[in-house]
């Protein structure tokens, strides 16, 4: 009797009559039944009830989904979003948003992600449990209506969502990823919090940065809370940003007109959703750094930065606009500073805490065992060059000198 369920498992498994049990764990068509969406719109309620009731991260909004699919799913692609239930009740328990394309005469499932979400995270019903089990059940009623495809591949899993297990990081199949993100938890008083949960080190080049900003003529975060500022504060940070990558020879996303679009979109949305924010940091007359943010419940996701180190030289103005985030986003009663993905050396420096993402890379047919095979023989090639500084400053260097080689061309 559904109606027993919950009592019954509490009292089997000594959880109290309010805490939550574990997912039970069964063969695919027992404990879950999963429906295959190849659009948006047949499943925008349950999405939605999912992103404000439920648990996912700021990357796994409708809003920013649909602007995905509007502009970045490539032309030989498929949308697939996997509903899943409760078999017993029928009550929802996951979202999964995927896609299918083509990649080298080869069918690949992946996020829906095109590029510009950080992390995969289901939506999840509420805060149950879930254990390997469940998680495999779950996992082989999603498999079971997905369309044909020669491999699994889906990045930047992280181990919680919200304080949940991640199901897909509790699957067999998943592995540990050569990539991490950071986050730092905000508490407290605001004027104090950075001083509090930074690294000394950090506090003492912040303020000093700080003070060389606000002789240049007075220092001010600026947030983009109009049309005109989006546009105006978004273009800076494109404009930043485009000029300090060809200054090192990388390239970044940015530089594709439809990604742009679809950031500033996004931008555009968040002044009436809020699930966006633009900040810029203004040294007297100067802009010196943006920061894009994207926001969920309590948590800022620091997505994109932008710097201009010219205007005042030895400042690192990244690490300001970051720290007066800080101190803002905790007036505003945010309790959660998300660095993103990346092992970049500030992250540490300012005491953000590490977590290593998880991935999904194997195959279903001979072709994509091929090719699951040769990714993960870069993956590790890419990792032992990283571990090793002088190898990975050589490499670096002959990447920069080859990216711009081709941009003169």
């Amino acid at each position: 009797m559904a109606s027993q369920a919950m009592p019954m498992a509490a009292m089997t498994t000594g959880l109290a009559d309010d805490e939550p049990a574990a997912h039970a764990a069964g063969a695919a068509s027992g404990a879950y039944v999963a429906r295959l969406h190849t659009g948006l719109e047949a499943v925008k309620p349950l999405w939605l009830r999912l992103e404000t009731k439920g648990v996912c991260t700021g990357h796994q909004h409708f809003a920013w989904a649909e602007g995905i699919v509007e502009r970045l799913v490539p032309a030989k692609a498929e949308l697939a979003v996997v509903e899943l239930r409760d078999a017993a009740t029928g009550e929802p328990v996951m979202l999964l948003p995927l896609m299918r394309r083509r990649a080298f005469h080869h069918w690949v499932i992946e996020w829906l992600s095109c590029g510009v979400c950080d992390y995969a995270a289901p939506l999840l019903a509420d805060a149950t449990p879930w254990t390997r089990q469940s998680a495999e059940a779950a996992w082989a009623a999603v498999l079971s209506v997905l369309p044909p495809a020669d491999r699994i591949h889906i990045t930047g899993i992280p181990k919680e969502i919200g304080g949940v297990a991640n199901p897909l990081a509790l699957l067999s199949q998943a592995s540990d990823s050569i990539h991490s993100h950071y986050g730092i938890a905000m508490d407290g008083d605001a004027e104090t919090v950075v001083k509090r949960i930074c690294r000394p080190s950090f506090v003492k080049a912040l303020n000093k940065d700080l003070r060389r900003l606000e002789r240049n003529g007075g220092l001010a975060l600026v947030e983009a809370d109009t049309p005109a500022l989006v546009d105006s504060i978004f273009g800076k940070l494109v404009e930043m940003r485009l000029s300090r990558f060809r200054e090192l020879g990388r390239f970044d996303l940015l530089a594709r007109q439809p990604v742009v679009d679809f950031y500033r979109g996004a931008a555009h949305r968040g002044l009436t959703d809020g699930s966006v924010r633009i900040f810029g940091l203004r040294a007297g007359d100067a802009m010196v750094a943006v920061q894009y943010l994207a926001v969920h419940l309590g948590t800022l996701h620091a997505l994109l930065v932008a710097i201009d180190q010219g205007v005042v030289p030895n400042v690192s103005p990244g690490l300001c606009i970051m720290g007066e985030l800080i101190r803002w986003g905790r007036a505003q009663g945010f309790d959660y500073f998300d660095l993103s993905v990346g092992n970049q050396s500030y992250k540490e420096h300012m005491g953000a805490v590490k977590s290593v993402l998880s991935e999904l890379c194997y195959g279903i047919t001979l072709k994509g065992v091929t090719v699951s095979s040769a990714i993960k023989y870069r993956g590790q090639g890419v990792a032992f060059v990283r571990d090793n500084p002088r190898l990975f400053k050589v490499a670096q260097e002959t990447m920069q000198r080859w990216r711009r080689l081709r941009a003169g061309r």
